[in-house]
C-alpha cells in the first residue's frame, strides 16, 4: 500500500513512518520545515520527504491512505481538500498503528504523566536483553535501543508509549485507548494538557477508558505510591501488580541511594530478592521507571496461556543486569557538557512534579554545586497558569533561575498565560535569584554573561535547560560558549 504521513517529521510520525516503511509498504510525508533528525533518517530509509502542505500535489502524487498527525488542523489545505472530494482514505496515527500493527499483538503499552518515553525505552531494551525480538514505537531518540521503532518477531510483545493525548482533530479519544492493550504501565496520573482535559477527573476519565480493555490474562501494572491512581477504583476484570516503594507493593523499590557515581537501589518481588541495580540514570523516578519496566517485560515473557491466578504471577525470570549498561534517552537528563566547573543539562522536563523530581535528584548527584534552571514555558499547559503555582514551588529548589518568554503569546488572552514577571518575583522571596527577558536569545545573552567567563564560577555550577521544544536554538548556543 502507499502511504502518506502529513507531519511525518514529528518523532511518533517519523517512526511509525519507519514501522510501515519496514512492514513493506510504500511510504511518503510531508511536513512544513522538514528538519532533522527525523528527515535525515527517514531520507536514509528511502522515504520521500514533501515540503509544506499543497492538494494538487497530493492529488498527484495519488497515495492509497493518507495519516493526518494530531498536529493537523482545519485549514490545512491537504486535509480540506480530503474532506471536500473524499478521494483518498484518510485515517489517524493511532488508528493506522491499531489496523497495521497491533491489532493481533501482545501490547505492552506505557502510559503516564511522566516517564513514559524513557519507560517504554527500559521495556524494550530488557525484552531484548532478554533474548527476545519486540516490536517497539518509542516517541522519542533513546539510545538503548539504539533505533525508535521496530517491527520484531509477530510472537513476541510490542512495547509502545501510550499517550492520553488526543489521536487527531477528528478523534478526540486518548491515543492509547487504540493500542489495544495486554500489559497496561500506568507510570502515574497528574493533571496536564489543559488544552484537551478540563482538570484531574477528567484525566483519570480517559484512564479508566484505558484499563476497561486490558484483557484478563492480561495485566494493569501501576505506580502504587501515586496519590490519583486509586480513583479509577478496582479492576476485576483483569490482574493489577503495583510497583513503588510502598508495603501495598507488589515490586517494592528498596534501599535506594544517590551520589556523584550514580544510584543504587535493590528490588523485591512480593518480598523475595528480585535483583540489585547500580546504574548511571539519576533520581528516585528513574528507579522507579526501571521498575516499572521490569515488571512488566518479567510479566510480558510468561505465555500467554499462563493461568488467570493473580498468585502464580512472577516476573524475576527477567534478569536486571543489563540495567547498568542502559544509556538513556536523549533529551532526558541529558549531559552535553562536563567539566569541574561547569556541567550542561537538557531535560524534556515541562511539568512541575518533572522539575522538582529532576532538581532534587541533581541536588544528591551534585553535591555543593550552584543549582541553576532555565525554563522555557512552551507547553500548551505550561504556557498557561494552570500550573503557575507548582512552577513556582519546582524553580524554588534551584540556586537561580532563568525564564524565557511564553511560547506563542497571541494564542492566549493574556490573564491566561504565564507570568515569568511574577514569578521572578515570587522566587526573590524564596531567595532564588530569578531572571527572565522579552526573547530566548536575550535570556542566553543574560545566562552567557552572568555564568562564563573570568571570575563568574566560584563554585562548581549546574546548568540545566527545561523544554519540551528547541528552546529556539540558545542551548546548544550556551554549550559552544562554555566549551569556548
Amino acid at each position: 500500500m502507499k502511504i502518506y504521513f502529513m507531519g511525518i517529521c514529528g518523532t511518533a510520525m517519523g517512526n511509525a513512518a519507519l514501522l510501515a516503511r519496514a512492514a513493506g509498504h510504500e511510504v511518503l510525508g510531508a511536513d512544513s520545515g522538514v528538519y532533522p533528525p527525523m528527515s535525515t533518517v527517514l531520507a536514509d530509509a528511502g522515504i520521500a520527504l514533501h515540503e509544506g502542505y499543497d492538494a494538487a500535489r497530493l492529488q498527484r502524487l495519488a497515495p492509497e491512505l493518507v495519516v493526518i498527525g494530531n498536529a493537523m488542523s482545519r485549514g490545512n489545505p491537504e486535509v480540506e481538500w480530503l474532506l471536500e472530494t473524499r478521494a483518498i482514505a484518510f485515517t489517524s496515527l493511532p488508528a493506522l498503528l491499531h489496523d497495521f500493527v497491533l491489532g493481533r499483538r501482545r501490547n505492552l503499552v506505557v502510559c503516564g504523566t511522566h516517564g513514559k518515553t524513557t519507560t517504554t525505552s527500559l521495556a524494550a531494551y530488557l525484552l531484548r536483553e532478554a533474548g527476545r525480538d519486540p516490536g517497539f514505537l518509542i516517541g522519542g531518540v533513546p539510545q538503548d535501543p539504539p533505533v525508535g521503532a521496530h517491527l520484531g518477531t509477530a510472537t513476541d510483545p510490542f512495547v509502545i508509549e501510550g499517550d492520553e493525548y488526543d489521536s487527531a482533530f477528528f478523534d478526540k479519544r486518548s491515543k492509547f485507548i487504540h493500542y489495544a492493550p495486554h500489559f497496561a504501565v500506568l507510570n502515574n496520573l497528574e493533571f496536564d494538557h489543559a488544552d484537551i482535559f478540563r482538570d484531574l477527573a477528567d484525566v483519570q476519565r480517559t484512564f479508566s477508558h484505558l484499563v476497561r480493555i486490558v484483557p484478563r490474562h492480561g495485566a494493569v501494572i501501576l505506580n502504587g505510591d501515586d496519590a490519583n491512581l486509586p480513583a479509577l477504583g478496582a479492576m476485576a476484570w483483569t490482574r493489577t501488580v503495583r510497583v513503588g516503594l510502598g508495603e501495598n507493593c507488589d515490586t517494592c523499590i528498596v534501599d535506594f541511594s544517590e551520589d556523584a557515581a550514580g544510584a543504587s537501589f535493590r528490588l523485591t518481588w512480593r518480598g523475595q530478592p528480585w535483583g540489585e541495580v547500580r546504574w548511571s540514570q539519576p533520581g528516585i523516578f528513574n528507579a522507579r521507571n526501571a521498575a516499572m519496566a521490569a515488571t512488566a517485560a518479567g510479566l510480558a515473557l510468561q505465555p500467554a496461556t499462563a493461568s488467570l491466578d493473580p498468585t502464580l504471577l512472577d516476573p524475576r525470570t527477567l534478569a536486571l543486569g543489563a540495567l547498568a549498561k542502559f544509556r538513556g534517552v536523549k533529551r532526558r537528563q541529558e549531559t552535553l557538557l562536563h567539566t569541574p566547573a561547569l556541567t550542561v543539562i537538557e531535560d524534556f522536563g515541562h511539568h512541575p512534579t518533572a522539575l522538582a523530581e529532576t532538581l532534587q535528584s541533581f541536588r544528591a548527584r551534585f553535591p555543593g554545586a550552584l543549582l541553576t534552571a532555565v525554563f522555557e514555558p512552551r507547553s500548551n499547559t505550561a504556557r498557561t497558569r494552570a500550573m503557575q503555582a507548582g512552577f513556582m514551588r519546582a524553580l524554588a529548589l534551584a540556586d537561580e533561575v532563568y525564564l524565557g518568554p511564553v511560547n506563542r503569546p497571541e494564542k492566549l488572552k493574556p490573564e491566561e498565560r504565564f507570568d515569568p514577571e511574577a514569578v521572578v518575583q515570587h522566587l526573590g522571596t524564596q531567595g532564588v535569584e530569578a531572571y527572565c527577558a522579552p526573547t530566548n536569545a536575550a535570556l542566553c545573552d543574560k545566562l552567557q554573561g552572568n555564568t562564563l567567563g573570568a571570575g563568574k564560577v566560584a563554585r562548581a555550577r549546574v546548568v540545566a535547560f527545561f523544554t519540551n521544544g528547541s528552546f529556539d536554538g540558545i542551548i546548544g548556543r550556551y554549550v559552544a560558549a562554555a566549551k569556548a
